[in-house]
């Protein structure tokens, strides 16, 4: 009896820290992905309209983490026609040759309670990178919401090409910033 008694206690000591990784959907009508580069050292913000997520993700048992993001570089709007007209052609985002983006991370550590830093790498128009997302995480039983910024060198990616290579017109880094708002997946 004491040796059925052992096994028990050892089987419910390992189910929480042995839980697997919750499967999370993103509301894409309530969520954000923009960007702000900078023209003249004055900002210049810009969004992309369309992109996906795919979360797995226990903020308590972080090892079986993964994130999945696809941006439709197509979908980005930076509230001009005339740049809007601009950032289709290869000197900016190629949208013929490039019109998706990825980062996909495998990796995701946690810093304290709510904040967290996905390790991954950034895939845009053509280009691998690795970069880390930090974020920070908010849930409240089936919902959740992720939030962060971070910052990308634009000549990593080859996004300004020719004459805007150079870095005193249009900056040499663009900040990110997001905001997801997430659903557990049935």
């Amino acid at each position: 009896m004491k040796l059925r008694g052992l096994i028990y206690s050892v089987v419910l000591s390992c189910a929480a820290p042995c839980a697997a990784a919750v499967d999370w959907t993103m509301d894409p009508a309530t969520s954000r992905l923009e960007f702000v580069a900078s023209f003249q050292q004055a900002a210049a913000p810009g969004e992309f309209k369309e992109f996906d997520m795919r979360l797995r993700f226990d903020a308590d048992q972080v090892s079986d983490s993964r994130l999945d993001v696809t941006i439709k570089v197509t979908s980005a709007d930076m509230f001009s026609a005339e740049i809007n007209d601009a950032i289709k052609t290869s000197t900016w985002f190629d949208f013929p040759g490039f019109p998706l983006s990825e980062y996909h991370a495998i990796a995701i550590e946690r810093v304290d309670a709510v904040h967290f830093v996905a390790h991954g790498s950034l895939n845009l128009k053509g280009v691998a990178h690795a970069l880390d997302v930090p974020f920070v995480w908010q849930q409240a039983g089936d919902k959740a919401t992720m939030t962060g910024e971070f910052t990308v060198g634009r000549a990593i990616f080859g996004i300004g090409t020719g004459e805007w290579t150079a870095t005193d017109i249009i900056g040499a880094d663009v900040k990110v910033k997001f905001k997801v708002v997430l659903q557990k997946s049935p």
